[in-house]
């Protein structure tokens, strides 16, 4: 029994030295050290030996089992180097070669100029008014009745306005100020807020014009409110906006829903006041109507204008943008061409 002993072992060295892979190491273990292996077996079979041989076969068969695994995992640590060497060559990376570019979503243009509009307006105690006063699809009534618009205005042409087929009356808004008539039914003053949205109207697409653009519309109305307050807020807007004062001047201008009212110049961004093709060679770029709500708009809504006062404005966001960043052609905010939307 001794030398079958020998015999296991040395042939179980002879397949551990020729495994070639892992795989061939675990069918040796199983053939020599698993419980059902021969060598198992001679030990369970220790009981029906002499007595005296008993001590030395149980001994050899221990010494044998410990040897065999030491041996096995002598080349299973062999194997392991081997194939970790062998990832590490296939998943090396060479630091030194240049990144791969994966183009990233951007905050479009339009929404970063709103978003820094709302900011400065907010800054200035102005609040952000909900959608639910602010609806895209709208009556007559909001558009125009209770902003003071004549029937006959021709605003109201189809020309200028969509009129949906869901009835007579209801229509794409035009403008944004629809927001401040329904925060006025729904609140008392004092009132400061600001409303984005997008708006449309009738309009031949040009560098110059949509039929789809986006406007923000201001109002304060309180006690003893004034012009002066009017040109103080939006002078402070103008300056926060572009970064630095510029020369404004107000012009006489006429909206049904403002009286007195003001269309806002700047001095011209491109040359500075001295007159080029972006300004028609008058140094100044409108951006804006304003002016103090009519009495009429306030008696509609239910507040006093013997007792209340305010101002309103509004402005195009687009053209806010394109003052800013020197952009000449409105579409450009619609095409989604990314060689113009990644620079902002």
């Amino acid at each position: 029994m001794e030398q079958k002993i020998l015999d296991i072992k040395n042939n179980a060295l002879s397949e551990i030295e020729k495994a070639a892979s892992i795989k061939d190491l675990e069918e040796v273990k199983n053939k020599y050290l698993s419980r059902s292996s021969e060598l198992n077996n001679m030990k369970k079979s220790l009981k029906d030996l002499d007595p005296q041989m008993r001590p030395k076969i149980g001994a050899l068969t221990n010494e044998v089992s410990k040897f065999l695994e030491e041996q096995l995992q002598v080349k299973y640590d062999e194997f392991y180097k081997i194939e970790l060497n062998q990832k590490l060559q296939s998943e090396k990376i060479d630091v030194t070669l240049d990144g791969t570019y994966n183009p990233i979503g951007r905050v479009h243009p339009l929404t970063q100029t709103q978003n820094e509009i709302v900011e400065i307006f907010e800054h200035l105690g102005f609040s952000l008014i909900e959608n639910q006063y602010s609806p895209e699809v709208e009556v007559e009534k909001y558009n125009f009745d209770l902003l003071n618009v004549p029937k006959e205005h021709p605003a109201r042409d189809v020309q200028d306005t969509y009129y949906t087929h869901l009835a007579p009356n209801v229509i794409l808004r035009s403008q944004t100020s629809n927001a401040q008539v329904r925060q006025m039914q729904n609140s008392r003053p004092p009132i400061k807020i600001i409303s984005p949205g997008r708006v449309y109207r009738n309009e031949s697409v040009s560098a110059r014009k949509n039929n789809l653009f986006h406007q923000i519309e201001g109002l304060y109305v309180d006690k003893d409110v004034n012009f002066g307050h009017l040109k103080g807020v939006l002078n402070e807007f103008i300056r926060l906006y572009f970064g630095s004062a510029r020369p404004t001047r107000f012009r006489n201008s006429f909206f049904p829903f403002t009286e007195p009212s003001a269309e806002i110049d700047v001095q011209c961004i491109m040359c500075q006041g001295k007159g080029c093709s972006v300004c028609s060679g008058s140094g100044w770029l409108e951006i804006l109507g304003s002016g103090m709500v009519d009495p009429n708009v306030l008696s509609a809504v239910g507040i006093d204008p013997d007792v209340y006062s305010g101002f309103a404005f509004g402005m195009g966001i687009e053209r806010l943008a394109m003052l800013k960043y020197a952009i000449d052609d409105i579409r450009l905010f619609f095409n989604n061409d990314e060689r113009f939307l990644k620079q902002f």
